[in-house]
């Protein structure tokens, strides 16, 4: 095979690769707006990041001080570590302009605002994270969200069937 013949990614598509996504975050919240922001991370934990051991399960960000936090990212230990090592839990901080922040601030001061993180990835070799501004989501908005997937899946589903 050729390499013409093989499609070509788009410049953003072959830029950034995805490591980790927090999909309980799309049940859970509703996605009000997104931002991307840099973590800063240790020596040993973006090893581990490149392994693909990190869970973002049960993160939320958080405005300390003027500066924004990542809690509860669990990135496991290097697997060829020597006496270097990281705590898992540990709060990381997130890269972001000042105006970002202050919009943050403003906006995680309303009522039921919450900063979650929806994915991690690479981006020209350095560690992104996607955060999101989610308001949350009550019990029957979850309910109604799972209905209306079903409905579309089922509408799928019964074209394919009369194309057929």
């Amino acid at each position: 095979m050729d390499m013409a013949d093989k499609p070509e990614k788009s410049e953003r598509e072959a830029a950034q690769k995805n490591i980790a996504e927090n999909r309980k975050a799309f049940h859970d919240y509703h996605v009000l707006e997104t931002f991307e922001a840099g973590v800063a991370l240790l020596g040993t934990e973006v090893k581990s990041i490149r392994e693909g051991r990190v869970n973002l399960r049960d993160s939320y960000a958080q405005v300390t001080d003027g500066e924004v936090y990542v809690h509860n990212v669990h990135i496991q230990p290097y697997s060829h570590r020597g006496y270097a090592d990281h705590p898992p839990m540990r709060a990381r901080k997130l890269l972001l302009h000042q105006h970002e922040i202050r919009k943050l601030i403003g906006k995680t001061v309303e009522r039921g605002m919450t900063l979650v993180p929806l994915r991690m990835y690479f981006k020209h070799g350095r560690v992104k994270l996607a955060l999101a501004l989610a308001k949350g989501k009550q019990a029957h908005d979850k309910r109604d969200a799972i209905k209306k997937r079903e409905v579309d899946r089922e509408t799928r589903a019964a074209v394919k069937e009369r194309r057929r």
